[in-house]
């Protein structure tokens, strides 16, 4: 296990994707989203995500120094395509425009299509928050071999299809963000674990023969395994929604047969911005929100060392503690991209 300084990792990252084709701006935007991924604990979707993305460049299908653009515009309600270009950039984009139009009109619906992996989804629910407003993220994915089964299913059918929603929390500087993959666990983190050589806990995959099993590996083989919903049925039933809002209602697509073989990833995200002064005080929503977060927090922890949290403290104590210690990345995924800064002449070294 490697220990890396959050900035050298950053800083690592930024010079791979600027050698990779991308301005200073957008390699920066990128790469600090990835170590930010890091540093909140989702290894799943940080730094170890650069290989994928590089060869995604190779192939074309992802485009560096691409914003999106408005392909429809009726005032609140806004199509944003995001012409292959880095998710990180695009979803970026159309979540500035959901603030911005939620501002001046109460709410805005933003319909994103046509993204490259647009990473932790939660980053966009923390800059709605940041902003004072409420909003919901519905994420699917396509262009890639789907790796969750559905409840009473054998076999993969869809993708993680995250779902985040965030909100002001008690201090500005704790929202609460409930960001979550709809399968027990999000790809990323099987990738992790078989890269670090580790089993996965029971219940949380199947075999290619649908048996469950605690192999990383068979998401990596052909035919490929399964990831199962958390929560069974209602988890099922999540994942489900999140594919027909981000992929029907987007216009982005879903993960029909025919958008399954392209081996890159296509996000659908449905992001709804809702600014809660147009309907309550908002000082009043805000003493509710402290009210409610103390009675809840204060309930006498099962374990000692356990107290209880609202969504967004446990990353935002993964944060402390890794721009304190450093970050932890397994030597295979650091072998990795290291591999994929020498494809682009950056030295990293092993």
């Amino acid at each position: 296990m490697k220990i890396v300084e959050a900035a050298a990792l950053t800083g690592i990252a930024r010079r791979v994707f600027v050698a990779a084709g991308s301005s200073e701006e957008e390699a920066t935007i990128v790469a600090n989203h990835l170590v930010e991924a890091n540093l909140k604990g989702h290894d799943s979707h940080g730094v170890g995500m650069i290989p994928s993305y590089l060869r995604n460049r190779d192939a074309g299908t992802v485009v560096p120094n691409v914003g999106g653009k408005v392909a429809s515009d009726n005032g609140s309600i806004i199509v944003y395509d995001g012409d292959r270009g880095y998710g990180q950039i695009v979803a970026r984009n159309a979540t500035l425009l959901g603030i911005e139009r939620a501002k001046r009109d109460g709410v805005a619906v933003v319909a994103l299509r046509n993204a490259h992996h647009i990473g932790r989804v939660g980053t966009y629910g923390e800059m709605c928050a940041g902003a004072g407003l409420v909003s919901m993220h519905f994420v699917n994915l396509t262009d890639q071999r789907p790796a969750v089964a559905p409840w009473r299913g054998r076999d993969a059918r869809f993708g993680t299809n995250p779902l985040c929603i965030a909100l002001p929390g008690p201090a500005p500087e704790r929202p609460i963000i409930s960001d979550m993959a709809t399968s027990r666990i999000a790809m990323g983190k099987v990738r992790v674990a078989r890269n670090k050589g580790e089993s996965i806990a029971g219940e949380t995959l199947l075999d290619q023969h649908g048996d469950p099993t605690t192999d990383p590996n068979v998401m990596y083989q052909r035919p490929r395994g399964a990831l199962l919903t958390f929560g069974e049925h209602k988890g099922y039933a999540l994942a489900f929604i999140c594919e027909m809002l981000a992929g029907a209602v987007t216009g982005s697509g879903t993960m029909r047969p025919e958008k399954q073989s392209a081996e890159t990833t296509t996000n659908g995200m449905l992001t709804v911005v809702i600014d809660p002064s147009r309907i309550v005080d908002r000082k009043w929503m805000l003493d509710e929100i402290v009210g409610m977060t103390d009675y809840i927090t204060q309930s006498p922890p099962r374990y000692s060392n356990e107290p209880v949290l609202i969504p967004g403290d446990p990353e935002r104590a993964n944060r402390s503690a890794r721009l304190r210690d450093g970050i932890p990345i397994d030597d295979e995924t650091w072998r990795e991209i290291a591999a994929a800064a020498r494809g682009v002449n950056v030295l990293v070294e092993v």
